[in-house]
């Protein structure tokens, strides 16, 4: 049986992190110890990404990813969680809120995906060439990335503070891309589609966004009027696409603040 991997630590009420394309659970190394003080804090790998596997067939889109989470939350005896997304992740738990509001109690999205227009219907070119790039060269990463240059090339585009980035979170996300056998297939799915469904008000919604995110551009890539009108909306300063790198303290805050209005 297909099993999603997972980790757990902290008590208290339970929240699951999902991470987005290409990455895995440890990109939510720099705000997990805090969050284990008050909660539960369970994080998984998407299919095809860090050590979950790609079984043949796996749908791969925002709405059968969620629901796979879920039976899998079930399956560990989680029937009531708070959810926190990044990017595709972020797309996921919105329609995880959208599909079961009974089974979410509050939602965090950092840049999540799906929120445009016009949906794209190809792969982006730079984003294929940067996957490309990160397979040939993470075995080697933990080498590269003591170099400046080599940390601008593959982060400056994520972050305005690529150079204050922790060596480890670096190498890390490297590997994680340079791994991701469901970086394609996730991208794929995600072809002409959007988010674009109705969320019951009774679910706290607080979505966050990088004033410099070059991933999902502010001009096409953050449609408002496809988040239900309750949701907080906010803009985080200096930030990029990795708000959870980016803006330690201030994403905590708004964690703490979304899951105590439940």
């Amino acid at each position: 049986m297909f099993e999603l991997w997972n980790s757990r630590v902290g008590s208290g009420e339970p929240l699951l992190l999902i991470h987005g394309m290409g990455s895995d659970h440890t990109a939510w190394k720099l705000i997990t110890p805090e969050l284990a003080k008050k909660f539960e804090v369970i994080t998984i790998d998407l299919p095809g990404h860090g050590f979950s596997s790609l079984p043949g067939g796996m749908r791969m889109d925002a709405a059968s990813l969620g629901q796979l989470i879920f039976d899998h939350m079930s399956r560990w005896g989680y029937e009531k969680f708070h959810v926190v997304g990044s990017s595709l992740g972020g797309w996921i738990a919105l329609e995880m809120a959208a599909a079961n509001p009974d089974r979410v109690r509050s939602l965090t999205g950092l840049a999540p995906a799906g929120l445009w227009l016009v949906p794209e219907t190809r792969r982006h070119p730079i984003s294929a060439v940067s996957r490309y790039m990160a397979s040939t060269t993470h075995p080697i990463a933990p080498h590269l990335l003591r170099y400046t240059w080599a940390r601008k090339i593959g982060f400056a585009m994520v972050s305005p503070q690529w150079e204050s980035l922790p060596l480890e979170i670096c190498i890390d996300a490297a590997r994680a891309m340079g791994s991701s056998k469901g970086y394609f297939p996730a991208w794929d799915a995600m072809l002409g589609l959007r988010f674009d469904k109705e969320i019951s008000p009774s679910i706290p919604i607080t979505i966050l966004f990088g004033d410099t995110d070059n991933t999902l551009p502010a001009r096409y890539s953050q449609e408002r009027s496809l988040v239900p009108e309750h949701a907080r909306w906010i803009t985080l300063p200096q930030a990029g696409h990795a708000p959870m790198w980016d803006s330690v303290p201030a994403v905590l805050e708004e964690i703490h603040q979304i899951t105590s209005a439940t």
